[in-house]
């Protein structure tokens, strides 16, 4: 078991799905958790992650100094770098040089943490304090030109610490860094494989519906899809799956949708509120308004199908597919986390009458996918491109009108379309169009037009956590470029957007 100790970081789970990829079980703890409580899980090791706060800061986050006595491994990353440093009477400054990106590490020595790495490595910083003066009994282990301590350590205590983030995707050996952290230091046994969670949370979730009846919301997208699997498999026909059409759906999604889980023998109602979402949400501009109106407006919609469609069940539950970056990017995980923005299944009533049950809550995309291998879905589902609950509302910038919501449907549809065509689409890990509030002279049929920009987005990823751009060849944009142009009525300019995240979103609202 592993310890990772949350100060706030949108990576602090990803940390946590890092050690679990390995094999190992991790736990995460708020970063104040008393010594009392981390003691009860016996772990073999402790992360502590990065934050938003500054050390420097009157009442930033600290853990108990009492972790420092267990004699167990530790390892700081980023804030916690800074945290164990000024807890163990190091120093740490304001940095005169922010890193934000992909830096150059120079290793000292290709030991411990460091352990079959290259003198030099591509990784991975977001931060403005630094190390100043390294704690008593530490030596340093790496650095970069404007970064004297991007790694120490005190061997004799087997505490290490790094500047940079390992546990996302740019810094290009950050699992092998957490692998000798857990392997070579922490001696932890492998124990946490995708099958068993599914026997598991299949079984736990027959025992809590017991025979309550259960209704999942249904997008489409592989998140419900598996939660409502694994649901159907625990109850069966106690399971009631309903699928609002909000009329932000892709091109053909409503029809594509319902045959697949009517194939499945699900308890299928398609509910038809196209006109009450896009009421709801004229003249509305703000991305956050957007999504809160979006995820009451889900709810009503799910309540009124309960009391009229629904009644002659006695539905006590509600369920959705809400994997771990919905509730890290909604600030939950955390009260010293930053929020980046509100996702529509967790922005929920106060007052519900239903017992939530999100049974992939604390899985990542791509554990959802490998669970859905275990359930035998269907491989076109599984590795179907993610799709937003809030759909197209959030990847129309700006007011959502009936005009713009059909430019943005077809034009994603001739993306997807050109992308398939080309098998380009298999080696992405999502790619949609999004249209922005902003219009620009074009000449087509020697005539001046006046119309919509349309941008392009395409990223690899592994969970949705970090993201780089995907390299789309150039003679295949020129290729989507001219047919969207061509086939797209308001559309006269495409872009391609080449931004990592972070420090951008994979979504632009």
């Amino acid at each position: 078991m592993i310890i990772i100790l949350n100060f706030g970081s949108q990576f602090a789970h990803l940390i946590a799905r890092r050690v679990r990829d390995l094999g190992v079980k991790a736990e995460i703890l708020p970063f104040d958790a008393p010594i009392s409580k981390i003691k009860e899980y016996n772990p073999v090791g402790i992360i502590l992650s990065g934050g938003p706060a500054s050390v420097l800061e009157k009442g930033s986050p600290r853990p108990d100094k009492k972790i420092f006595d267990l004699d167990i491994p530790i390892l700081g990353i980023c804030y916690g770098q800074q945290v164990i440093a000024q807890m163990l009477d190091g120093k740490v400054a304001k940095g005169k040089h922010r890193e934000f990106g992909k830096e150059i590490l120079k290793i000292k020595k290709s030991e411990n943490i460091f352990k079959d790495l290259s003198p030099e490595e591509i990784v991975w910083f977001s931060h403005g304090d630094q190390i100043s003066k390294l704690p008593r009994g530490f030596t340093t282990t790496a650095s970069t030109p404007t970064c004297k301590y991007a790694g120490y350590e005190n061997k004799k205590k087997n505490f290490y610490a790094i500047q940079f983030h390992p546990e996302v995707t740019h810094t290009k050996n950050g699992i092998k860094i957490i692998s000798n952290f857990i392997f070579s230091i922490c001696q932890a046994k492998k124990n946490w494989q995708i099958d068993s969670i599914a026997k598991k949370t299949i079984s736990e979730l027959k025992e809590k519906i017991g025979k309550d009846h259960i209704i999942v919301g249904i997008s489409g997208g592989v998140d419900s899809l598996v939660a409502g699997t694994l649901l159907h498999k625990a109850v069966g026909e106690q399971l009631h799956a309903v699928f609002v059409d909000t009329g932000m759906l892709r091109k053909n999604e409503v029809e594509d949708v319902a045959k697949v889980l009517r194939k499945r023998k699900f308890d299928l109602h398609i509910v038809d509120a196209k006109e009450l979402f896009l009421g709801r949400l004229k003249g509305i501009t703000d991305p956050e308004q957007k999504r809160k109106i979006i995820g009451h407006t889900f709810i009503e919609v799910f309540e009124d199908t309960i009391k009229n469609k629904l009644k002659k069940y006695p539905i006590k539950y509600f369920a959705q597919g809400t994997i771990y970056p919905d509730r890290i990017e909604s600030a939950e995980a955390s009260k010293h986390a930053s929020k980046i923005k509100s996702h529509h299944n967790l922005t929920l009533p106060e007052k519900f009458g239903f017992e939530i049950i999100e049974p992939i809550r604390d899985l990542y995309k791509d554990e959802v996918r490998k669970l859905g291998v275990v359930l035998n879905l269907p491989k076109e589902l599984l590795w179907r491109h993610p799709f937003p609950g809030p759909g197209l509302a959030i990847r129309i910038v700006g007011e959502i009108t009936l005009e713009r919501l059909h430019i943005l449907q077809e034009a994603d549809a001739v993306f997807i379309e050109e992308l398939k065509k080309a098998k380009e689409y298999e080696k992405i890990w999502q790619a949609f169009a999004v249209l922005l509030p902003l219009k620009t002279v074009g000449v087509m049929g020697d005539s001046r037009t006046y119309e919509y920009i349309l941008a392009l987005r395409a990223v690899d990823s592994v969970d949705g956590m970090s993201a780089d751009w995907h390299k789309i060849p150039n003679e295949l944009l020129e290729k989507i470029s001219s047919s969207i142009v061509g086939k797209v009525r308001g559309v006269n300019r495409v872009l391609y957007d080449i931004t990592q995240k972070p420090p951008a979103t994979i979504e632009y609202e």
